[in-house]
């Protein structure tokens, strides 16, 4: 039997919360060590993976199955592909890179790894299995612990943005379910192996019905316009490790749960319903770079900043064809490292300077170098800068786009625009411009402060200069099921 590399990714998190439970509260140090060698062997098996993934096979590899419900045909199923396995990917070193821009964490450290190990655990699960039933409890666990993260560790009104994120997840979850729970009796297969459902015929009405549920279910996650109200607050409120994993990976559940769900198993459905989903992401795109411009809160411009950009991946999903959803994985991929990037940088600052105010700066590059590159990497990334990975994707998406909504990838290639004014507006007043001595003692990232800095700006640009080792993979994943499901379907037209 070969080795359980997937398992291994899945429980490494999971072993690292059992062994910091018996660590006593006051040794913080040895808690934090634990939570970066736990996450760090997620990032050596995810790279593992990654490299050795058989392209020229192509399919779901690495795979594990256990039956655990025989009455349900509920099986402890795990497998990655070329969609999943860069997700799995981003989600290892967005952890990674969390517990060390955590090391500072003083208040009840051993309680806030083991809650920020738990909620990741899930997100790996919800990447790794090809069953459904394991999907949706996957997904249920990496919600919960968000509530306890943002509600006990976070600032900024932190009960209430808790409390919202998780009642609007939990409504999405409740959406899911009804879908879940509608295939499994619809098929009468008894199993929720998501490649046996895959191969069933659907009932053209069946497949809308569904597709709608998980449109809605997922669009809160992602999120879409007007699901979309949760995120900002959420992202405000929570830590900065917490805000790396919300935005770096949380919202990407719902896109990922759109692609592998909604579209293999309903692709009429999704057909049916791309035109509104396109048209809806376009709001998320025009209307949250508009008020990302609008802010003047540091997080609170990233936290509408991202809802603008997983607009762009929504609408590679609604264009449905290999090149566009092509870009909207690998768009999940790019936003997930930039986004870590950005909350990082901000929360370094907030660390030291106690504000997140813009006005409150100015001429930061003077005291903090190495935060301002890092700053500038990440915006530039975010407007789509040739050189960084962002480009490669969002290019896919726009041209993959273009071929099915003309006039809806126009405008949302103006949502660059509007993103270049306000990335360049934040970097001029914040590291640039007049220098405001107030902030004069302020000190540099150095250290263990530098590791998330290094690690992600180099993932932007290693893969921006060489996106044929995450684009190619994701193309194996893509292609195939586009090629069989969704050639022969006539997509959009009106816009």
């Amino acid at each position: 039997m070969s080795f359980p590399i997937l398992s291994s990714i899945l429980l490494a998190p999971v072993l690292g919360v059992l062994i910091i439970l018996f660590i006593p509260e006051k040794e913080d140090k040895i808690i934090k060590i634990v939570a970066a060698i736990a996450t760090g062997i997620t990032v050596l098996l995810s790279l593992y993976a990654f490299v050795n993934y058989d392209q020229s096979v192509g399919g779901i590899q690495f795979v594990e199955q256990i039956p655990w419900i025989d009455e349900l045909g509920v099986v402890y199923a795990l497998g990655v592909d070329g969609i999943s396995l860069p997700l799995v990917l981003l989600t290892a070193i967005v952890i990674f890179t969390g517990v060390f821009a955590s090391w500072d964490m003083e208040k009840r450290a051993k309680e806030f790894f083991v809650f920020l190990l738990a909620l990741v655990a899930g997100v790996f699960g919800v990447f790794l299995t090809t069953d459904l039933f394991f999907f949706y409890l996957f997904f249920e666990v990496a919600v919960i612990p968000m509530y306890i993260l943002i509600g006990v560790w976070g600032s900024t009104n932190k009960e209430y943005a808790a409390m919202k994120l998780t009642l609007y997840l939990l409504v999405g979850s409740a959406f899911a379910l009804i879908a879940v729970i509608g295939v499994y009796l619809y098929t009468g297969l008894n199993t929720f192996d998501i490649q046996t459902l895959t191969q069933y015929t659907y009932d053209v009405g069946f497949q809308k019905f569904a597709f709608f549920l998980l449109m809605i279910g997922f669009g809160f996650l992602v999120p879409m316009w007007p699901l979309h109200t949760w995120s900002p607050d959420g992202h405000v409120a929570a830590p900065t490790a917490v805000s790396m994993l919300h935005a770096g990976v949380l919202m990407k559940l719902g896109g990922y749960g759109l692609v592998r769900v909604g579209i293999f198993l309903f692709p009429e459905g999704a057909k049916f319903w791309a035109p509104l989903i396109a048209v809806l992401c376009i709001v998320n795109v025009v209307y949250g770079a508009m008020v990302a411009m609008a802010q003047k809160d540091l997080k609170f411009v990233i936290g509408y900043s991202s809802v603008s950009h997983m607009g762009y991946v929504l609408l590679g999903i609604a264009a449905l064809n290999t090149l566009s959803i092509n870009g909207a994985v690998a768009q999940m991929f790019a936003h997930g490292i930039m986004t870590a990037l950005f909350f990082a940088l901000v929360g370094n600052v907030y660390n030291k300077a106690h504000t997140r105010m813009i006005a409150d700066f100015g001429g930061l590059a003077h005291q903090m170098p190495r935060v301002a590159t890092g700053f500038v990497i990440a915006g530039l990334a975010s407007l789509g800068l040739p050189g960084l990975v962002n480009f490669v994707a969002e290019f896919s998406i726009f041209v993959g786009a273009f071929r099915v909504y003309q006039v809806l990838a126009i405008l949302a290639i103006s949502g660059i625009v509007i993103t270049a004014v306000y990335v360049l507006r934040v970097v001029q007043k914040v590291f640039f411009g007049p220098r405001n001595p107030r902030w004069d003692e302020l000190q540099d990232a150095k250290g263990i402060e530098l590791v998330p800095i290094v690690i992600l700006c180099g993932v932007l640009i290693f893969l921006g200069f060489f996106p044929s080792f995450l684009m190619e993979l994701i193309n194996n994943g893509v292609d195939p099921f586009v090629q069989e499901y969704l050639s022969t379907l006539k997509i959009g037209g009106m816009f």
